[in-house]
């Protein structure tokens, strides 16, 4: 059984920084391609980042290049999501996804490209 568990949310004041987790298992996690996206009050989840499974090939939303970055850790089956200079705008729940297709290239940008999650780590940032 799949399981995606997050981790390191919390409260940070605008231009802050947070590194969350997330801690795979269930699966061959060296096999897949790892994403994480947000979700906001009222609003769609949204593509956040991507790592290939290989860790080779990492692909960001526009609104985030440049101050999040995407790492993992094979060995230990955790990637990580490193995220600076934050503003209210980041202000959502984050969740870590596995990709549907085994190596798969990381190029998935929809919510449908993905096929098992994490239950999600609160990111509240105050202005």
């Amino acid at each position: 059984q799949v399981q995606l568990v997050e981790t390191g949310g919390g409260l940070v004041q605008a231009g802050g920084s947070l590194r969350l987790s997330c801690v795979a298992s269930g699966y061959s996690f060296s096999d897949y391609t790892m994403a994480w996206f947000r979700q906001a009050p009222g609003k769609e989840r949204e593509f956040v980042g991507t790592s290939s499974w290989n860790g080779w090939f990492k692909h960001y939303a526009e609104s985030v290049k440049g101050r999040f970055t995407i790492s993992r850790d094979n060995a230990k089956s955790t990637v990580y999501l490193q995220m600076n200079s934050l503003g209210p705008e980041d202000t959502a729940i984050y969740y870590c996804a596995v990709d549907r297709f085994y190596r798969n290239g990381g190029t998935g940008l929809r919510v449908t490209d993905y096929n098992h999650w994490g239950q999600g780590t609160q990111v509240t940032v105050s202005s």
